[in-house]
């Protein structure tokens, strides 16, 4: 059931985002007007995250109404508030004397449980919108002044961040494979990059204009990418400690992190903000909101991408929480980037491209080191199998 529940995560993370790159690649190039005189391209980042955060909230919504039991409240569907689980019945022994009776529980209760704090629940929701939120611009804005490639190649790098936010926020520790696996899907992913052709180097979305002029600019294209990386990092570390620390769905998670991040990029919209660099670089002096609006009344064909945008992220994003609940960010953050790859392998095949010698040396190290991932999961689920059989058998022995 583990690997049958992992394939589907996979294949619905890679299907959803293969079509949310597509349409996110159409919302980056030139729209026409209605009269058909001017292009213009969509500058409303902000938007384009709302719209798709709103449309998340939604489909998690659905998606926990549907799978909601009969007996459990509105709260209790949330996540927020704690179902409690019944303890054992106490098993009667030849004598009449119970074993609960045998070995007291020792109970604390001058000791208060916070442990499903709602308030202490729903602050880490709201730090993981900031940290979304704060997010994207900083990756949107590296772009002006690194290339498309390079923005690619740091990204291919995620499962670094990761562990180490996972290590300085909360002091967790992982298995030794765990180390090794990142090392060799990030050097996989880096050697695949740097040995393209002159075409994929080039990229589409180089830094020009002001970014190649600029004396520091691929310092701060650098800058602005690393706290990108550390962000997200910090991101997929604290959904880490929500499901360590709090009983709840990845969907739930998935629905109040997607409303605190509607609630944030709305109020930013609408805020007659001043020119802020990375947050707020538009000088026209209106709203992103009333832009983004006027944007669309002049140019229709930028609906559909962005209603496709929208879509796909929130079908999407249903198969990542469930990912992240059941196998943990390191895994998820795998997927993710395998999925680029897997995307470049697939283009060889149908289009008839040819990889470099370094190329397929790294796909062959990413593979590896999935390989060894997959290898130590299928080890623990039969230990932990033959550890339940062995606990059935000391029960029934009773």
């Amino acid at each position: 059931m583990t690997f049958v529940r992992l394939a589907l995560c996979v294949v619905g993370v890679y299907s959803m985002f293969l079509l949310w790159a597509i349409a996110q690649e159409r919302l980056s190039v030139p729209f026409k007007s209605l009269d058909g005189k001017s292009a213009d391209k969509f500058k409303s980042p902000l938007f384009m995250g709302t719209c798709q955060s709103a449309l998340s909230s939604l489909s998690a919504l659905i998606y926990i109404l549907i799978r909601r039991k009969s007996s459990q409240t509105l709260s209790q569907s949330l996540g927020l508030e704690h179902i409690p689980t019944p303890p054992p019945s106490p098993k009667s022994t030849s004598n009449g004397v119970s074993h609960s009776e045998k070995k007291p529980h020792h109970i604390h209760s001058d000791k208060p449980n916070t442990r499903y704090s709602r308030t202490a629940l729903l602050l880490r929701y709201l730090q993981c919108s900031i940290f979304i939120t704060s997010a994207a611009p900083f990756g949107f804005a590296a772009l002006s002044y690194i290339s498309y490639p390079a923005m690619v190649l740091g990204k291919s790098c995620k499962l670094v961040p990761v562990m180490i936010m996972n290590v300085v926020l909360y002091r967790r520790r992982f298995a030794p494979h765990k180390y090794l696996v990142v090392l060799m899907v990030t050097t996989g992913i880096t050697i695949f990059m740097g040995f393209g052709g002159d075409s994929s180097k080039k990229g589409k979305h180089g830094g020009g204009g002001v970014g190649q002029a600029a004396p520091y600019a691929n310092l701060i294209g650098i800058t602005y990418l690393l706290i990108n990386l550390a962000l997200d990092g910090a991101t997929n570390s604290t959904q880490d400690e929500i499901f360590t620390r709090h009983k709840v769905t990845g969907q739930q998670m998935m629905f109040w992190i997607n409303v605190f991040c509607t609630i944030l990029t709305s109020i930013l919209s609408v805020l007659p903000l001043p020119y802020i660099p990375v947050i707020h670089p538009s000088t026209d002096g209106q709203t992103e909101l009333a832009g983004a609006l006027n944007f669309i009344r002049n140019h229709p064909g930028v609906v559909s991408p962005l209603a496709q945008f929208a879509f796909t992220g929130a079908l999407g994003q249903l198969f990542i929480f469930e990912t992240l609940q059941h196998f943990g960010s390191l895994t998820l953050v795998t997927i993710t980037l395998t999925r680029k790859l897997f995307t470049m392998l697939l283009s060889v095949v149908v289009y008839n491209h040819k990889l470099t010698k370094g190329q397929w040396l790294g796909a062959a190290v990413v593979f590896a080191g999935i390989s060894v991932e997959a290898f130590v999961k299928r080890k623990d689920v039969h230990a932990k199998r033959v550890i339940q059989e062995k606990e059935k058998a000391k029960i029934k022995s009773l």
